[in-house]
């Protein structure tokens, strides 16, 4: 599939019929540049087993720059960068230092995360080479400084109304920062956590930034990729359809089905429901323990709901999940998502507990928006709550535990510095592993600046 995607691409030039620019060099000219300047700080106190102090501050974002369109046919490209600011002594070790903001070894980084071609030829669009993702079981879970980012070849098309269809292929996966808060080249448990939380089974914290192969980031082999098809559909009003088919080879196949609905009165009452699934089987060749970092046999099934309401500038939510469990199954049952893939309504702003096996999960939410005050402001809380099975995985085997995370965000634009967002968020996960010696908690904040160009 790849190879055809490839022979697709080299087609595309050379069969170009929709002019938006009269030559090459006004492609160039009528290119624009954008961009993001991204200021984070992050400090999280650890209580518990654990009773490190860990905070770190940077500043970075991304430069990209996309050209006009040459019949069809643009190019982009863009460059992202984190950039350690007085990080402590010896940070390459040093447990103090957060590593969530970092690149490899906590230093600063720069690399070239998008190089694209695309092609729009009425409702089809193609786009291949180096760029961001956002689908349900492969993002980029931008929660820190950089995001995940992918080599992929893409093809979507609108000709039926209403409706979208997308089929693809993702050779390469390049982790983003929060990647690092996970270490797959620990014990067992290390594992489940890092692969049901969006990450790699294998030792990952040197791989941000660097494009490598889809199965070799998730369990150490080479696998050649993932084959992605989707259907899109919106025809009736209110009610968002969405069927996602990953064929992640030698590995395994995720299928994801989601629908949303929504209606208002007009005493101005607007309810929604939702649910999701996601039904995973193993395919190929990778059929061993997860001791030695592949996967096992892979049989795991997770669905959610979720109701809510807004009123006016409030809105209010719920929403339930469970994850299957099975023995004899890889990780005992839970939903494997290697490659930044965290689309549960009942996940946490970090705890990601959902996935693991037999888990059963309720989460409620509220957010209001202050603009009818004159503030362009946002602020919203949450708590989740995890009841993890004895075959979880993560805590001291056996344990039937209860974890949980209360939380926190603040949003706020303000109106004399255009395109600028600042934005405070809290976190504090209790019980988040269990075990005989006991229990590992903390309280996180996090003071974010984003500057949009």
């Amino acid at each position: 599939m790849r190879h055809t995607l490839r022979l697709s691409l080299l087609a595309s030039v050379f069969v170009l019929n929709a002019s938006a620019a009269d030559d090459l060099a006004s492609m160039f000219k009528e290119g624009k540049a954008s961009g993001q300047i991204r200021a984070f700080y992050v400090d999280r106190d650890y209580s518990g087993l654990v009773s490190t102090h860990r905070d770190a501050t940077a500043i970075g974002g991304y430069l990209k720059y996309e050209t006009g369109a040459w019949n069809g046919l643009n190019l982009g490209a863009a460059f992202y960068t984190t950039n350690g600011l007085m990080i402590r002594d010896n940070k390459a070790t040093n447990p103090e230092v957060d590593p969530t903001l970092l690149g490899k070894d906590n230093e600063s980084i720069t690399y070239l995360g998008e190089a694209y071609l695309q092609y729009k030829n009425g409702n089809t669009t193609f786009k291949g080479g180096r760029q961001k993702l956002d689908t349900p079981m492969a993002g980029s879970d931008d929660a820190r400084m950089l995001p995940n980012l992918f080599e992929a070849y893409v093809l979507s098309n609108t000709d039926i109304k209403d409706t979208t269809l997308i089929a693809g292929h993702i050779t390469k996966f390049a982790q983003g920062t929060f990647g690092r808060a996970y270490n797959g080249a620990g014990s067992d448990a290390d594992k489940v956590l890092s692969v049901t939380s969006g990450y790699s089974m294998v030792d990952s914290k040197n791989y941000v930034g660097e494009f490598v192969d889809m199965g070799t980031y998730a369990i150490g082999e080479n696998t050649g990729g993932v084959s992605v098809a989707a259907a899109l559909y919106s025809g009736v009003p209110g009610l968002k359809l969405q069927l996602w088919d990953y064929y992640a080879h030698d590995m395994l196949n995720a299928i994801y089905a989601e629908a949303n609905y929504g209606w208002s009165y007009k005493n101005g009452i607007a309810p929604y429901v939702a649910a999701q699934w996601i039904n995973e089987r193993d395919v190929g060749s990778n059929s061993v323990s997860t001791s030695t970092n592949k996967l096992a046999t892979i049989k795991s099934d997770f669905i959610g709901a979720k109701a809510g309401m807004k009123v006016a500038n409030f809105d209010l939510y719920g929403a339930v999940s469970h994850n299957s469990k099975d023995a004899a199954a890889a990780i005992n049952g839970g939903t494997i998502t290697p490659w930044g893939g965290m689309p549960a309504y009942t996940q946490g702003m970090v705890t990601r507990h959902q996935f693991m096996a037999g888990t059963d999960a309720w989460k409620v939410a509220a957010a209001y928006d202050w603009k009818d005050y004159g503030m362009n402001l946002n602020t919203g809380v949450y708590y989740v709550e995890f009841d993890m099975d004895g075959l979880n995985g993560y805590s001291t085997s056996g344990y039937q535990t209860t974890a949980s995370e209360a939380g926190f965000d603040i949003l706020y634009n303000p109106q004399a510095i255009k395109n600028l967002q600042l934005r405070f968020r809290g976190n504090f996960p209790r019980e988040y592993k269990e075990t005989a010696a006991g229990n590992m908690d903390w309280d996180e904040y996090r003071v974010i600046a984003n500057y949009n160009f």
